[in-house]
């Protein structure tokens, strides 16, 4: 059949708004599926769907066609973790730890996020997302003080084409009161009472250990309203075996649940996690820096737990899942290397490959937010969640010889050239289509003002610049003060 060809220059962009089918040419397809990498490959979309995958595909008459040589496409990235609201302070707690994040937000500062706050950080962290390849979104939003706040949350959402999962918390509330109050599931009637693929609901909140489990009122409501739910757990400090014991002795373990960090937990811990078939999501640039624990890859592949990936709040790192990837891989060998060395061992295989990591942040990323039927492979039939990776200008990004460690070490957000969310070009050539990016300026900016003010000058400046601890040197016996005139240096003591 007949396809319109077009350019890959923005000045020639094609009418995306028409609904006419979109075929992508001669790519490096990941499909993440039983059909591997296809060189030279298509994808055709029709509608909200993936309509074809393979090569030299016949396509409807008037097809939009992308020319995707010399690039790679790949299912739409998923984040299974990102505090969006965070997003206001883009960068604010880069030197905290994560104790700090906890005085700053959890014991004086986080009451004062109003509604449009929780609103101006979603809806930037939102259009980023999109922006970045990122097609699908667990919002874990744990600013909603109240239903107020949540509607906010859920206007930004739903003002940007992606795909987003409401996380619903509160981290100033109790969940076995919020989760149950007469208003929380009013709210739930409102927006979640038929099933949406494009904006889901899961609860999310601590299971902190109390001996007397009050969570089991939170678990009993996401029973009743048949939610998964998302929980840090394995946070050094914070939540630790105590309460993966009593969410399995209350029969509240299941496919359903997401392990957050697990990254300071026992084996037994993981073995309940492991037979009850839920899943953990990994935030290795968080897990390195803050000291929830060591990113726990290598715990879920040896005990066959499932792995997605997360970037937890850009308040102090990036959002950006190439740098998960990276930091995800890098992470596991280290640990490998450095077990192996305490040995006096040589690691001669790496355990963790490149592709595992890409999985993580698809297939991974799909199983977590229970879409495993619809998203995280180029599968026909699915929904068309798409990401087309290619820079033309880009020398890094020739040859592509092992797509999957090209992904993983070559590729950044800058080589997102096309992104496709259910079957809508939102992205064409590096420019966004959607997403009203000068709105979430000016809400941040006002937002940005307000907290400043509130805080106070010196409180706000505070915040930004923790006290650190002071270097501490070890002794050096060698000290050289002075040349002796030649091609020597000198010994103090000499």
């Amino acid at each position: 059949m007949i396809s319109t060809s077009v350019q890959s220059q923005s000045t020639n962009q094609p009418d995306f708004t028409t609904g006419r089918p979109v075929v992508f040419r001669h790519a490096t397809v990941l499909t993440m599926d039983s059909d591997g990498i296809i060189r030279d490959g298509d994808v055709l979309v029709v509608g909200e769907q993936i309509a074809g995958v393979g090569r030299n595909l016949e396509v409807p008459e008037g097809a939009i066609e992308i020319d995707a040589t010399d690039g790679i496409l790949m299912p739409g990235m998923i984040d299974s973790h990102r505090h969006l609201w965070q997003t206001v302070m883009r960068g604010y707690g880069g030197d905290w730890s994560l104790s700090q994040y906890f005085v700053f937000y959890y014991l004086n500062w986080g009451k004062l996020f109003r509604p449009e706050d929780i609103f101006a950080g979603n809806l930037l962290g939102a259009i980023e997302a999109i922006d970045s390849g990122v097609t699908t979104t667990l919002d874990w939003s744990h600013g909603l003080q109240t239903t107020e706040h949540a509607e906010a949350a859920i206007e930004a959402l739903q003002a940007v084409p992606g795909r987003f999962v409401l996380g619903y918390g509160n981290l100033l509330g109790a969940p076995w009161e919020w989760a149950t109050a007469p208003e929380f599931r009013a709210f739930v009637d409102r927006h979640f009472s038929a099933r949406n693929d494009m904006l889901g609901l899961q609860l999310a909140f601590d299971v902190t250990g109390q001996p007397e489990f009050p969570e089991r009122a939170a678990f009993e409501v996401a029973r009743d309203l048949d939610l998964a739910v998302t929980t840090h757990a394995g946070v050094w400090g914070a939540t630790t075996d105590d309460g993966i014991v009593q969410m399995s002795d209350g029969g509240f373990m299941n496919p359903r649940v997401t392990y957050v960090h697990s990254a300071s937990l026992t084996q037994d811990s993981y073995q309940r996690i492991a037979a009850s078939g839920g899943n953990i999501s990994v935030s290795a640039e968080s897990e390195d820096s803050a000291g929830q624990g060591y990113p726990s890859t290598h715990q879920a592949r040896q005990h066959g737990i499932p792995v997605s990936l997360s970037m937890d709040t850009s308040v102090w790192w990036s959002a950006d899942v190439f740098n998960a990837m990276r930091a995800t891989v890098n992470a596991d060998r280290a640990r490998d290397h450095l077990e192996a060395h305490g040995r006096n061992e040589t690691v001669v295989g790496n355990d963790v490959r490149a592709e595992d990591v890409v999985r993580y942040a698809t297939v991974g990323g799909a199983h977590a937010l229970g879409l495993d039927d619809t998203v995280g492979t180029l599968t026909v039939g699915k929904k068309a969640d798409i990401v087309l990776i290619k820079n033309d200008e880009s020398p890094a990004m020739t040859p592509i010889l092992n797509p999957y460690a090209h992904i993983v070490f070559q590729a950044g957000r800058g080589d997102v050239h096309t992104v496709v969310v259910n079957g809508r070009v939102v992205k064409y050539d590096g420019r966004r289509l959607a997403g009203d990016l000068a709105q979430a300026k000016d809400a941040v900016a006002n937002t940005v003002d307000y907290l400043r003010s509130s805080m106070g000058e010196e409180a706000w400046a505070e915040g930004m610049t923790p006290e650190l601890p002071p270097a501490q040197l070890i002794p050096n016996p060698y000290s050289y003060t002075e040349w002796d005139g030649g091609d020597r240096l000198v010994r103090a003591e000499e």
